[in-house]
């Protein structure tokens, strides 16, 4: 595969994640949990298929492989879908895609206290702007229902560092078996918490049918152009060309619903995006050196 290519699947992975919110925003009464069990739903058979052709037969060795780390991983992700879905169900979408947008610099400080990875002074730097762009987005919901969904969105940038992580701990160089346990324990976990909530999965149809079309399309979809498009784009360059999510997602939300958010929200996006990009240069800069 060429370079450009791999650029081109990368940047279209971006773009699938960017329709989320857009999507989301057609679900009307599943909550939560129901919408984090049929979304898994959806997302399940696209990355075994892909898995199978990829191994050219059982996926099973692959997820053999990533062992206890892959598993911890998966668990990560059942945070991070669920407070993705919550927090896009009770703030703006540009409040939520911005927040998750602090999932590298929680990758950095979680792989310093964990693994003793070393944080380079760069990552600080852009540590302490991103959290500047943070305090600006929220400072405003402070009081008031959007906070908790801010805190939902951190949670689930968390829960993606916590992912990352446990692949480092445990040299996982393929990430998608990890990412389809994730998947697996998601389906479990909405089934079970909404069970236990007294919260019926017996949702309307449509609502059913579009989260399944979320999992199956954008989320798995993106993540398979994704992991294809990375074998041939350095990490920090995929990392950068992915962000285009964050840039679009409040776009399409803008221009479909008429959707906007505070002048707060997108000065401190714009900070935390400053911050991103900064991080993500100069750890090209130094790969490449």
């Amino acid at each position: 595969m060429r370079y450009g290519l791999g650029m081109v699947l990368v940047v279209t992975a971006g773009v699938l994640w960017s329709t989320q919110g857009l999507i989301f925003r057609q679900i009307d009464a599943a909550g939560t949990w129901a919408t984090l069990f049929w979304r898994s739903m959806g997302m399940i058979p696209v990355l075994l298929a892909f898995l199978v052709w990829r191994a050219g037969g059982s996926p099973l060795p692959a997820i053999r492989a990533v062992g206890l780390p892959g598993a911890l991983g998966g668990l990560g992700l059942v945070g991070a879908f669920a407070g993705a879905i919550y927090s896009i169900q009770s703030t703006t979408i540009a409040n939520a895609v911005f927040l998750f947008a602090a999932s590298p610099f929680l990758t950095a400080l979680i792989g310093w206290m964990t693994l003793g990875e070393r944080v380079r002074a760069e990552t600080w730097a852009a540590m302490a702007v991103a959290l500047t762009g943070i305090f600006v987005m929220v400072r405003d919901d402070l009081s008031g229902g959007a906070m908790a969904g801010n805190i939902a969105a951190l949670l689930s940038a968390l829960g993606f560092a916590v992912f990352t992580v446990t692949l480092r701990w445990g040299k996982v160089s393929d990430s998608l078996p990890s990412v389809l346990l994730g998947g697996l324990f998601s389906l479990l976990a909405g089934a079970v918490i909404a069970g236990q909530m007294g919260q019926t999965l017996a949702v309307p149809a449509p609502d059913a049918l579009w989260a399944m079309a979320m999992g199956a399309v954008t989320l798995s979809g993106g993540m398979v152009l994704y992991e294809l498009g990375s074998r041939v784009v350095p990490a920090a360059e995929s990392a950068l060309l992915s962000n285009i999510e964050v840039m679009l997602a409040p776009l399409w939300v803008w221009l479909f619903l008429g959707e906007t958010a505070s002048s707060a929200t997108f000065l401190g996006g714009a900070i935390l995006l400053v911050a991103v990009t900064m991080n993500g240069l100069s750890g090209a800069r130094r790969a490449a050196a």
